[in-house]
């Protein structure tokens, strides 16, 4: 078994009588030089981690397999932590977590903020772009810095998005005597001169500037939100095809012939477990799928560039399919089908005569729930209003039941 002691910036001093035990039990302390540093010299064999560390690790832990290893970890090991890693590989029976106070909850203190009713968005290892989904009005979110740049960074994404006014907090070296806090705006930050230590979280309050449209996370964005030519599930069709995909946390969607990324997207901003992969033929278009993604808070987005059903060849199992497009193609939904875990849904979205033929088979075969939709907008005819309406499609969604 590995054990696992969170650490703070305060040391040794800070630490819990059971965790000094731990370490000073230990015959192998390893993590980063920085934590080796905050704890006294002792007879344990110190190992300072490599670079890169994920691919090397599985070796180095069978290197020291059956010593007492302690694995030292910044603040909580579970929250963005080595922790999490290491339960990842092991299994949680291997590890033994002895945790300290997170960086979350020492900044929610100095501010008095409740801890449940904030965001959480690392840029550790992560791209910044990931903030994006995380900026409403009204919202509070703490930022885990990765680096002396990273307030100018959370600075720039803010007033980027028209969220210029909202207050910042940056707090440095949390729990330790060289501890400070600067204030100011996102728009004003770089005039501000402060220089943060490498150890900082970035506390936001999100306010927005007079005209900007928060983009809220419920399915069926304003198509405007996406940079598209015309391919796009649009707004309303969109709202309903996700609510026959029903994502939840952790599962993975097939976006297949994805367009713009719309549903892919969408499916990723529902929560923040939830992965997918977009399906795109046509290189212009799953270049802006990925512009879209990092514009809309979800760069993590895969984007695959090729024709399906080829193109689905040794991707990870989904939990859920879309297909918005191209359903009358050979052996498309024949291999969509296959590649469904039990549970997962598929949903068709049909247009033309020829694919509603398709999901009509399908639907006679498999069963589950058809709907056609028709959707009509208010437009000028002279100086009048009417309607015109836009192409009914027809969505077909199943669960898959059986096992494959």
């Amino acid at each position: 078994m590995i054990t696992v002691v969170g650490i703070g910036a305060d040391g040794w001093d800070g630490l819990s009588a059971a965790a000094r035990m731990t370490l000073e039990a230990a015959e192998v302390l390893m993590g980063g030089r920085r934590q080796l540093d905050l704890v006294p010299a002792s007879a344990a064999e110190r190992v300072a981690w490599p670079s890169p560390l994920l691919p090397a690790l599985p070796s180095l832990l069978d290197r020291y397999a059956g010593r007492e290893v302690c694995v030292l970890a910044s603040g909580d090991p579970l929250f963005y932590g080595i922790g999490s890693t290491l339960v990842r590989l092991l299994g949680a029976a291997e590890v033994r977590v002895v945790p300290h106070v997170s960086s979350l909850s020492l900044a929610c203190a100095r501010l008095g903020w409740p801890v449940e009713r904030v965001d959480v968005v690392s840029l550790v290892g992560r791209p910044p772009a990931a903030l994006n989904a995380a900026v409403l009005p009204g919202g509070r979110i703490v930022v885990l810095g990765a680096g002396r740049d990273s307030p100018s960074l959370v600075a720039g994404l803010l007033t980027g998005l028209g969220y210029g006014p909202s207050p910042m907090t940056v707090l440095s070296d949390l729990g330790a005597a060289s501890e400070s806090l600067v204030t100011g705006t996102a728009a004003t930050w770089v005039s501000q001169g402060a220089e943060p230590s490498a150890l900082n979280v970035i506390a936001v309050e999100c306010v927005a500037e007079p005209g900007v449209e928060p983009l809220a996370r419920v399915p069926g964005l304003p198509d405007a939100a996406f940079e598209h030519d015309g391919q796009l599930t649009k707004r309303e069709v969109r709202a309903v095809s996700l609510s026959r995909l029903a994502p939840l946390p952790g599962r993975l969607l097939w976006d297949v012939g994805a367009g713009a990324g719309s549903i892919a997207i969408e499916w990723m901003r529902s929560h923040p477990a939830c992965a997918a992969v977009a399906i795109e033929s046509r290189a212009d278009r799953a270049a802006a799928i990925t512009r879209n993604a990092d514009r809309l808070g979800v760069p993590s987005l895969r984007v695959v560039e090729g024709r399906a059903p080829a193109a689905l060849e040794g991707l990870p199992a989904p939990d859920a399919v879309f297909v918005g497009g191209g359903a009358s193609a050979p052996g498309l939904l024949e291999s969509c089908w296959a590649a469904l875990r039990p549970g997962g849904r598929l949903v068709v979205n049909a247009v033309t005569l020829e694919s509603e033929s398709v999901v009509a088979a399908w639907y006679a075969r498999l069963g589950g729930d058809l709907v056609r939709l028709s959707v009509q907008r208010a437009s000028p005819v002279g100086s009048f209003t009417g309607w015109r309406a836009a192409m009914p499609v027809t969505v077909w969604s199943v669960t898959r039941k059986d096992v494959p």
